[in-house]
């Protein structure tokens, strides 16, 4: 990520703090819905994107693109597009995680989207078919959305399977899995947390838990953990808190020995 797309994302995080009206279930679905329309059309992305072109320009291109959104989508959509960016591209990204974070906002206490979104990549990660099903390049975007409504509807909030159909129709080249860790990760930002998936090969117990969390939290902070369990592994933990790894798993401290007697 470059320095330019640092800070317009920055700028969009002080956005919408600004504007608490905006922090809305609504709000959210037009930025996911304007991301995916911006996506398919190089043209527009372009135009938005061009440096060249100045903020009334932008504001009136939003504008007339659209109408259709309401006032609040298109305040903080024409706040991104007269942000400088790195790269077109990462303009997409910017949508997203500003729809993501417009999620986190909105949800009410007691909904926990890193959660669920957890759980649902952890349904996938399970299910050869179902990873088929939603992350195929193939795979009709219109099918994919009425899928996760299926299979999400009454078991998951309405901020989380918004979140799941926007990320399969528009995947941005990742799969499924980093698709979903990355939202997680940016929609507990937005709520203060950090979010650390904890591998392990038997699953730890409360308390174990959290004497793990209270010595991440000297460096990070506040933390959700997130437990896979995973008998390949052997014994020991791996504990991944954004692009932070610790690695001390049996089967890697295996590893790195047979490493050294071969070498």
């Amino acid at each position: 990520m470059g320095s330019a797309t640092r800070e317009a994302v920055a700028a969009a995080k002080a956005a919408i703090a600004a504007r608490p009206s905006a922090a809305t279930l609504a709000v959210g679905e037009e930025l996911f819905s304007a991301g995916r329309a911006i996506g398919g059309s190089a043209q527009l992305l372009g135009a938005l994107t061009d440096p060249s072109a100045g903020a009334k320009e932008k504001a009136r291109l939003v504008d007339a693109v659209f109408s259709s959104l309401g006032n609040e989508s298109r305040s903080l959509l024409t706040g991104l597009a007269q942000s400088r960016w790195s790269d077109a591209s990462d303009f997409l990204f910017g949508v997203e995680e500003l729809g993501l974070r417009v999620m986190a906002s909105s949800a009410e206490g007691g909904i926990d989207i890193p959660a669920e979104l957890f759980a649902f990549g952890q349904l996938v990660g399970t299910n050869a078919e179902l990873e088929l099903a939603v992350g195929s390049k193939l795979g009709d975007p219109s099918a994919k959305a009425a899928l996760i409504s299926s299979l999400l509807g009454g078991r998951a909030s309405d901020q989380t399977i918004a979140i799941v159909s926007h990320l399969v129709q528009q995947p941005l080249g990742r799969r499924i899995g980093a698709l979903l860790a990355a939202a997680a990760d940016i929609v507990a930002d937005q709520s203060g947390l950090a979010v650390a998936t904890v591998t392990v090969a038997s699953r730890l117990d409360d308390g174990q838990v959290d004497r793990l969390r209270a010595a991440l939290a000297k460096n990070y902070g506040e933390l959700r953990i997130n437990q896979i369990v995973d008998p390949a592994i052997l014994g020991g933990v791996r504990v991944a808190v954004a692009s932070d790894v610790i690695d001390d798993t049996v089967a890697t401290r295996l590893k790195e020995l047979k490493l050294q007697l071969v070498g």
